[in-house]
């Protein structure tokens, strides 16, 4: 155990193992995701009730699942480091932000573009709404506190402290749609309970979702790389690689 708590928190080792992990990540997330695209665009049945319309659903719906998991990663990270001091927590979590705002303004302006033939308008002050742009600007405020204070650990434990206060908004996010009266549809489909889709329509979706979490990956391991290498810039270590390239 000892030896994993110190190998977690060498940037080295960090970096050495996940050069391996990179290309299964990429090829992961391009094969589930062009697959997931191509049978949920195209082969995929009409909704009964939305038509085409309900087919943002497979871009959508994976969004949101991230934004959330993101946020819910950086505040487990932020957990990490005020209480183990295991620096390379903040290096995940500097990289993790960027992709969760990301993700959350997509599934932002995809529901936007849902509502219109689902409600009639591109937005409503609806309580699954509301909370996802609550979600919005805690991610920007992350970013914004990481640029605004120096030094480097200050902007870390305040980031830390900002998003472990904001995961308060991840259930409200989860279960707006059981305690408010809201427009949004409830969960497409949970682990708990039979999908109400047929499976020509949910298996596409799923992998979009493992698709996502695929690029997910791909995406913050090449930011922690960048991030370590530019941390590490003046370690033996790193000058070493840069000599080998």
């Amino acid at each position: 155990m000892k030896t994993l708590y110190h190998r977690l928190g060498s940037p080295k080792w960090f970096y050495q193992i996940t050069g391996t992990w990179l290309p299964w990540f990429a090829a992961a997330s391009v094969l589930l995701l062009a697959s997931g695209l191509i049978w949920g665009l195209a082969y995929a049945p009409m909704d009964y009730q939305q038509g085409n319309s309900f087919r943002i659903i497979y871009i959508h719906v994976p969004a949101a699942l991230l934004a959330q998991s993101v946020y819910m990663m950086m505040a487990i990270a932020g957990v990490v480091l005020l209480v183990w001091k295991i620096k390379m927590a903040d290096v995940v979590a500097q990289s993790l932000a960027p992709v969760g705002a990301s993700m959350t303004f997509i599934a932002l302006v995809t529901g936007a573009i849902w509502g219109v033939p689902t409600w009639g308008t591109w937005w409503m002050w609806d309580a699954r709404l509301t909370s996802m742009l609550i979600l919005f600007f805690l991610y920007l405020g992350v970013m914004a506190l990481r640029e605004a204070l120096k030094p480097q650990e200050v902007a870390a434990k305040a980031c830390a402290v900002l998003a472990i206060v904001g995961v308060i908004n991840i259930p409200i996010i989860k279960y707006s749609v059981d305690w408010w009266y809201t427009l949004h549809q409830p969960a497409t489909f949970t682990l708990t309970e039979k999908p109400a889709m047929p499976a020509s329509m949910w298996v596409p979706l799923l992998i979009m979702v493992l698709g996502f979490y695929a690029f997910l990956g791909w995406s913050v391991l090449l930011r922690a790389r960048s991030e370590v290498l530019k941390r590490e810039q003046k370690s033996g270590w790193v000058k070493e690689l840069l000599q080998r390239k």
